[in-house]
């Protein structure tokens, strides 16, 4: 069982901010989860990854993003803890991870990039091993041999940019990276519908090229819930109290910063909304944050009383989700459409 945060925000934030300092960081949440907990692998020590763009543009530098990733726990790794104090962002992924699929390798954490474009993943696609020559056939050279790591996620990256009409362009388009997006998990679905795998796939994607960010909340699955992903916005994220207590303000209808996260980084349970589940979430280059149903046929509409019945027993097995949701909150936003 994996988690990740995303930061996007008008102004860069100095990673500490973000990963080492807050009570209930990424980092800690890797070893002290408070509403996810695996009890197959309750400490997420397989390794972590950071990425963040640059601030300002450098010609010399490029338009790519910088990754720092290692295979030691995220929490014992003081390269990280000094870069945190020392580096700002206006968009920053980081992912710890718990080894389910692939070895302990530097090639296998999270995330990866290609170009421009950053991708990470939580979940696992099921029994992927029957899926995996299949989806690698539908891929170029080029993109095939980009993958070096041997996890679903990075296999899942090189589908998604094969969907893309030039995986190497200089900008995309929120609308491009979206279908980009939908398309990739279509298209895992039609394989897995192909060898007849009844396990519902966790698909929590994300995929930025920093400017917009495309990240999803679903399940292969009617019945189930997704693995949980939350989102919070605001003017400022900042310390309120000693001891790494942090919070999300609002000080006028702006949104400064935005915050994607497979767990709320702090206890203020108004800071956080959830995600629900087959939906994508799209931030755009402007900050505007749009939920859009993905609908397919595992899709149910919030009309549909099932939709609030989905079970939890299948993610929380896994320990995506926890079974209890009491810290779950509706979330009152209109599903928009680009």
């Amino acid at each position: 069982m994996c988690r990740f945060v995303i930061y996007k925000g008008t102004a860069p934030v100095q990673l500490s901010h973000l990963l080492t300092r807050p009570c209930h960081s990424i980092i800690n949440q890797a070893f002290d989860s408070r509403l996810r907990l695996d009890h197959r692998r309750p400490i997420n020590g397989d390794g972590f990854g950071v990425g963040w763009y640059d601030s300002v543009y450098d010609e010399e530098l490029g338009s790519q993003p910088c990754i720092f990733t290692s295979v030691t726990p995220a929490w014992n790794n003081v390269n990280l803890l000094r870069l945190a104090e020392k580096i700002k962002s206006p968009l920053v992924f980081a992912h710890v991870r718990a080894t389910t699929a692939g070895t302990l390798s530097l090639d296998n954490c999270h995330p990866w990039s290609y170009g421009k474009l950053m991708f990470m993943h939580n979940g696992g696609i099921a029994e992927f091993p029957k899926i995996k020559r299949k989806l690698q056939m539908a891929l170029p050279d080029e993109l095939f041999n980009m993958v070096t790591g041997n996890t679903d996620s990075q296999w899942a990256f090189a589908l998604l940019l094969s969907k893309l009409p030039d995986p190497q362009a200089r900008c995309f388009t929120p609308a491009i990276l979206q279908k980009a997006m939908l398309d990739t998990i279509a298209h895992i679905n039609k394989l897995l519908e192909e060898h007849d795998i009844t396990e519902p796939s966790l698909m929590n994607f994300c995929v930025t090229d920093g400017e917009t960010v495309v990240a999803t909340r679903y399940i292969s699955s009617r019945t189930e819930e997704a693995a949980s992903l939350w989102f919070s916005s605001g003017s400022t994220f900042s310390e309120y109290a000693a001891g790494g207590h942090y919070k999300m303000s609002k000080t006028d209808k702006r949104e400064n910063i935005i915050m994607v996260a497979s767990e709320p980084l702090t206890f203020e349970k108004a800071d956080w909304m959830e995600i629900r589940t087959n939906h994508m979430v799209v931030i755009t280059p402007k900050m505007n944050l749009l939920q859009i149903p993905i609908v397919d046929k595992f899709y149910v509409p919030q009309s549909d009383p099932a939709a609030l019945s989905r079970g939890t027993e299948f993610a929380a097995a896994k320990g995506f989700l926890s079974p209890r949701r009491d810290v779950a909150r509706p979330l009152e936003s209109i599903e928009n459409h680009l």
